[in-house]
């Protein structure tokens, strides 16, 4: 039986966690399938972080049931663990080992034989481009080589699920991009990845089905575009002449649209998600009139344009909070 027939990788109903007066979880329901990446987005605070440690049998809930590959996390901890990995922010890595040595002792942690473990070494060096610098002390790397060797360690057993928390977090382009294709790779080769990530865009890349967290409860669920869908038809995009005039500007559009003017840190643009009955269907007739408006008051307009809205400003919708989320560290 395969992976995605064999029932979800994560099935939890009701989760509850308080700490103090502080109620971390307040029900959480949530569904995994196999073999698939699911995005788990939410601003700090929001839970991310106590939902994987139970997950991942770190902590303990205060109510609910959980169930990880079948297994219970209470009572089959054990089971879990054996075919579970998690991965955090910051790389559990020896910085005087070289990368090799860091993958043979981890391998070796992991029961691997000694033949086995460099065998095991080698080739998630190979895979993840690391091969070059096999031999250097992992002080040396640049953080793409670390966050991939990091991934890497997480992999000396191959996990049926793999809790993979904000991989790219401080990373350049490139090793932006190196670390996605990786994550597309795992998943492919069956790994179910649950994926927390505080850059809306890489879960709108690699994420099949999303779930947004906010103050210990689900607030919406569904894949990018079903999340993007659920807050307007439509974003209006409008460039300035003058950032002076951004203030009328957006008291104009506030007025004739009846919405919130989202202020880019541009200061000469801003944007507003417009409800369906004034989106693109019927060609914008509100935004002519508010541009219009805004010509009337004299604001002077270098660009305007319609487009579907980002997961970002999904994100704001749904939560009132800005996608550029503090970080949160699992501490595994």
């Amino acid at each position: 039986m395969s992976k995605k027939s064999a029932g979800p990788a994560i099935e939890a109903h009701g989760l509850v966690k308080t700490y103090g007066e502080n109620r971390a979880l307040d029900g959480i329901d949530l569904m995994v399938r196999r073999g698939q990446v699911f995005g788990f987005l939410g601003p700090n605070g929001a839970g991310k972080t106590t939902t994987i440690r139970i997950l991942a049998t770190l902590t303990r809930p205060d109510g609910g049931t959980a169930r990880v590959l079948g297994h219970d996390v209470l009572g089959e901890r054990d089971a879990i663990r054996a075919r579970v990995s998690v991965t955090g922010q910051f790389a559990a890595l020896d910085e005087d080992l070289t990368g090799y040595e860091n993958l043979i002792i981890l391998g070796r942690l992991h029961g691997l034989s000694r033949a086995g473990g460099r065998r095991r070494a080698e080739e998630l060096l190979a895979a993840f481009d690391l091969t070059a610098a096999a031999a250097r002390q992992v002080a040396g790397y640049s953080g793409g080589m670390r966050r991939r060797l990091d991934i890497a360690a997480g992999l000396i057993v191959t996990p049926d699920l793999l809790f993979l928390d904000e991989p790219t977090t401080g990373l350049d382009p490139r090793s932006r991009n190196q670390v996605w294709e990786l994550v597309r790779q795992i998943a492919a080769a069956g790994t179910t990845v649950l994926l927390t990530t505080q850059y809306l865009d890489e879960a709108d890349q690699l994420a099949e089905q999303i779930a947004v967290i906010d103050h210990g409860r689900i607030v919406a669920e569904g894949t990018s575009a079903q999340l993007k869908s659920r807050v307007g038809s439509g974003t209006l995009h409008i460039r300035l002449l003058d950032g002076e005039q951004r203030p009328q500007a957006e008291r104009v559009l506030a007025h004739e649209l009846e919405g919130t003017v989202r202020l880019a840190a541009d200061p000469l643009a801003l944007s507003m998600l417009l409800a369906d009955s004034e989106g693109l269907a019927d060609g914008g007739l509100l935004v002519g009139r508010a541009l219009t408006r805004l010509a009337e008051a004299g604001v002077g307009v270098a660009e305007v344009g319609l487009g579907q809205p980002s997961l970002d400003e999904a994100f704001l919708a749904l939560t009132g909070h800005p996608a550029d989320m503090d970080r949160e560290e699992v501490n595994a």
